[in-house]
């Protein structure tokens, strides 16, 4: 069994100032807006029936929300994994609250949620985290190695 919550939408409350100081450099997640999202990920408008990944690494998408607890706990595991992979993975994270439309599109409905983006093929989304942190983290690294980084 794996902890994750409801994803509920709506109820936005207008607190949202992200204060994005990050630099790519240092490996770090990226937070995405559906802005972003279209440029960087998969510009869904122009091809809704086909998936074209625009990045130039495979990537992570964390769905997450601000009151769910095991978010919580998988957002610095997730960092320390982003370090740990940067310049051969990108990690992303998409709140599910204020972009519902992303969390839409892929049918989100549990989050945590995490889509695994390999270069070549279609993406897979895995749902919620393990029990302890220790596994959680083997739970990323592994499914990283496996849907990311295999060589086809």
């Amino acid at each position: 069994g794996f902890n994750n919550c409801q994803a509920k939408t709506g109820n936005n409350k207008g607190d949202e100032s992200p204060t994005e100081s990050v630099t790519q450099n240092e490996g770090g997640t990226v937070k995405l807006t559906k802005a972003k999202f279209l440029k960087e990920v998969w510009d869904y408008e122009a091809s809704p029936q086909e998936w074209k990944f625009k990045g130039d690494k495979p990537a992570l998408i964390d769905f997450y929300a601000d009151w769910c607890g095991p978010c919580k706990t998988a957002a610095p595991i997730l960092e320390e994994v982003s370090k740990e992979y940067k310049g051969k993975v990108v990690i992303y994270k998409i709140d599910t609250q204020v972009e519902q439309e992303l969390a839409g599109v892929f049918g989100v409905s549990g989050i945590p949620a995490f889509l695994y983006i390999p270069m070549e093929g279609k993406p897979s989304m895995t749902s919620g985290i393990a029990r302890t942190k220790d596994d959680t983290k083997k739970m990323f690294v592994q499914n990283i190695e496996k849907l990311l980084l295999a060589k086809q």
